[in-house]
């Protein structure tokens, strides 16, 4: 998946996963009761941020296509091209799902 967004620094860009529909039991889960979810897939990662000294960027550790758990409450939500993603600190990010 290409994105046409370039984040920042040590910013990433994550598409959300979609949170469950059913319940184990089988009941329907309505729109306005799901948890927002925690997991997603990066489709862009920025240069990394620059060390203290400013002379050399320090690496990501995420790369593009990495399942990722994140903060409930981290990034910025924005809507591009009719999707929806996440903009995250990598400081957001919690692990990395293999």
């Amino acid at each position: 998946m290409s994105v046409n967004i370039k984040p920042l620094e040590d910013r990433i860009i994550v598409k959300q996963l979609e949170a469950e529909e059913t319940t184990a039991s089988g009941l329907v889960i309505p729109d306005t009761a799901k948890e927002k979810p925690q997991e997603g897939e990066v489709v862009a990662v920025g240069p990394g941020r620059f060390n203290d000294d400013g002379d050399e960027r320090v690496p990501m550790d995420i790369s593009v296509g990495d399942k990722v758990i994140y903060s409930k409450y981290g990034g910025t939500e924005v809507k591009y091209g009719g999707v929806e993603y996440l903009i995250l600190n990598a400081r957001d990010v919690l692990a990395i799902v293999s």
